[in-house]
């Protein structure tokens, strides 16, 4: 446990898709939008790629635009003035693609499964910032390779920063999962990580996810009601009480 001498603890947050759904970004289960009209093999993994870029980067495109419409919910400005009035760390770490989290005022967000807004080269390495679409084959800008793609993480390959995650989650007071169904590898796992290093863990869902049973406290409801709930009694707990007459 990483408690300081000044007992303010460091709170890790964990966000998925169920944080965006009410700014009106679908989750790849739902049974309307994008992710519907696809198999996840086509769109969201290297083979699918390989396979018919032009195809992935058009998906990518939509929802690159369709993400560009979106605005940040409640839920979302909650875990920003968590950020801003917390004495302690907070720390977001999220599963999305979106920066509604950066638009909602939060900083230093750590995106394990990247962004729609940037782009990676599959031969280089280089990322530069996505342009609004993005077509098959599209040469790099810094090798020429025609092998341009969102610099979002697919099935099958590796998140983001990972080293650097499991260092804040090892050493929170609190950890809370916020909008996580619980069946994505290695961000289901963060939970236990956070248990072993002795947090307290509570998990803000709209219903029982499957690794509920996990968590030390749980909350279920809608993100834009659970989350500033949730910020308004960790906040209300930091504050002096008030002297009375």
């Amino acid at each position: 446990m990483n408690t300081q001498a000044n007992g303010v603890e460091k709170i890790v947050i964990l966000t998925g898709a169920g944080i965006s759904a009410e700014s009106g970004l679908g989750t790849f289960r739902d049974e309307a939008g994008l992710w519907s009209q696809h198999r996840i093999q086509d769109v969201a993994t290297p083979e699918g790629f390989a396979k018919n870029p032009g195809l992935v980067q058009g998906f990518y495109n939509a929802r690159r635009a369709q993400a560009a419409q979106a605005v940040p919910n409640a839920a979302h400005r909650a875990l920003a003035q968590l950020q801003r009035e917390w004495p302690g760390e907070v720390v977001i770490v999220t599963q999305n693609v979106d920066v509604l989290h950066e638009a909602g005022g939060a900083r230093d967000v750590l995106h394990m499964h990247g962004t729609l807004t940037g782009a990676l080269c599959g031969a280089c390495g280089h990322r530069w910032p996505a342009p609004p679409v993005m077509r098959a084959h599209q040469p790099c800008p810094n090798c020429t390779a025609p092998m341009a793609r969102p610099d979002v993480v697919w099935f099958g390959e590796i998140p983001y920063r990972m080293e650097q995650i499991l260092g804040h989650v090892g050493t929170a007071d609190l950890f809370a999962a916020i909008g996580t169904s619980g069946q994505v590898y290695p961000a289901a796992g963060l939970v236990d990580a956070a248990t072993a290093a002795g947090a307290h863990t509570v998990e803000l869902n709209l219903e029982p996810s499957e690794i509920t049973a996990r968590f030390c406290e749980t909350r279920f409801g809608p993100a834009t009601v659970t989350a500033p709930d949730w910020v308004a009694t960790m906040l209300n707990r930091r504050r002096p009480a008030t002297a009375g007459p």
